[in-house]
Parts: C-alpha cells; structure tokens; sequence
C-alpha cells in the first residue's frame, strides 16, 4: 500500500521533482551511451535505415499504383510523415516502457514504486535509448520534402495545423503505449501484444484508412484513435479524395481526443498499480 501511496502522489506535487529526476536518468544514459561511439552511430544508422526501406516501399507501391485509393503520390508521403515523425519521436521518449513486463516478473518494479518519482518516468528514463530517435530521420526528410512538393497553400492556418498534427499525435501515441504496457500488470507475457498495438498501428497508419477493411478502421483508426495522427490531418491539409465522408471539422476534435486517451491510459496505468502484486524476490 505504502508503493501505491508514493506512485500516486509522485504523479501529483512531485511532478517537478520526478521530471528532475528524469532529465539526470537521462543524460546519465545518454552519457553512457555515448562512450561506444561507433555502436550508437551504427545504431542509429540501422533505425533510420529501417523507417528509409518503409518510405521507399512506399514509393515503390506509387509507381506501380499512382492512385492509392484517390490519394496521389504527395498525399500519401504526407501521410507517412505525420504517421511516422511523432512516432519517432514516441519511440525515443515513451517507448521504454514496453519493458515493465521484464521489471514486473523480476520484481523490480517494486524499486522504482519505493522512489519518490514517478514509476513511469523512471521506467522511461532507466530504459531511455537515444538512438531510437534515427526512426524519425528518413520520416523528418520526407516531411520536409512533401511540404515543398504537395500542392497546398501553406497559410498560417495550415501551418498551425500541421504542427499540431505532430504535437498531438505523438501524445496520442504516447497514450497507446501506456495503455499497452499497462497489459503487463494483468499479463506479464505482454509484451509481443503491446508490440503489435504500437508499431502495428504505426504502420497502418502510414497508408490511407479507408483502405482497410470497416472492423479495423473502427479498432485502429477509432478504438485506439490513430486516425487522428495522420489520416484526418491529412486529409484536412490537402483536401484529399475522403470515401469515407469526414466531416471537415473533425479535425478540431483531435486536441480533446488526444486529452481523452491520455487520460484514459493514465486510468488504466493507475489501475494497474492499484493491483500489482510484488514478486516478492
């Protein structure tokens, strides 16, 4: 009881303090990191390589079918970016936490609930990779690239609503991932199920939903709001083909819809601390 009384208020008045301690986790690991020099370039050479084969599958899928269900070319690489960008970034910051399963069944999850901080943020931070963030490069470049090359006029307005697109998708990424690692409070052996929600749904959503089938538009794209991340903006930026039939003001509903599943996979997080039980080791 006394572990679940320090995560609750940790996450209250000591948000300052947990952030403290979070930045000097990090820039130790960063530290550490930094001393293989040559295994962190690699490293972040092989991630951006990885998220370069996606963007170039992609192409490769254009060419042969220029019109991917009503979209052209640009649109569906502005897609991409906005899937992948703040996934990157996600990735980097958030991620760690997919290995609350590990300290869950090794019991040392009850180190980090004995600390005046925040479980999650030192699970992020203790676990925090900074060559992680070589997934957002090759998604960065084509962002740059297509925001040039897509005929769009980019008024103050559109470019409002460009950044926010990145701001809020990465919080509702961050909100995916906190609810799938909650899984691991119930099911420690979770963590292929939690893979499958954050990079399965990263990677649909780099192509247009209304592709898919209406069971996984609804799971995917509504369920677990991805649709908000890169469809709809998207869709609002370049006026691109909408089979669906969106209305053009559900765009304004992402801020309070990246609220909504913040706070829903906090619930859950907090819910899970309720019923962690120690291993006792």
């Amino acid at each position: 009881m006394a572990s679940v009384v320090t995560e609750a208020a940790s996450t209250g008045g000591g948000l300052l303090g947990s952030l403290g301690l979070y930045r000097r986790l990090v820039a130790a690991r960063i530290s550490g990191q930094w001393q293989y020099r040559t295994s962190f370039v690699l490293f972040l050479v092989g991630q951006a390589a990885v998220t370069g084969f996606d963007l170039i599958a992609l192409l490769f899928t254009m060419r042969l079918v220029p019109d991917l269900g009503g979209w052209t070319t640009s649109e569906v690489v502005l897609l991409y970016a906005l899937a992948t960008v703040p996934f990157g970034v996600t990735d980097t910051l958030v991620s760690p936490i997919e290995r609350l399963s590990h300290y869950v069944q090794t019991g040392e999850f009850d180190r980090l609930l004995l600390r005046p901080a925040s479980a999650m943020l030192q699970l992020a931070a203790l676990e925090f990779e900074l060559r992680r963030a070589g997934k957002a490069l090759p998604a960065l470049g084509a962002l740059v690239w297509v925001v040039a090359m897509v005929d769009v006029v980019w008024t103050p307005a559109r470019i409002g609503a460009l950044v926010a697109a990145l701001l809020f998708g990465s919080v509702i990424y961050t909100a995916l991932w906190i609810l799938a690692s909650s899984i691991s409070f119930w099911a420690t052996a979770a963590r292929e199920a939690t893979n499958a929600l954050t990079y399965g749904g990263q990677t649909a959503s780099q192509y247009p939903h209304h592709l898919y089938r209406p069971w996984l538009r609804l799971f995917l794209g509504w369920a677990f709001p991805l649709a908000f991340v890169a469809y709809v903006p998207t869709q609002h930026l370049t006026d691109a083909a909408n089979p669906l039939g969106l209305s053009s003001w559900l765009i304004y509903l992402t801020p309070l819809v990246a609220a909504g599943a913040l706070a829903v996979a906090a619930a859950v997080w907090r819910q899970g601390i309720l019923h962690y039980t120690s291993t006792g080791s």
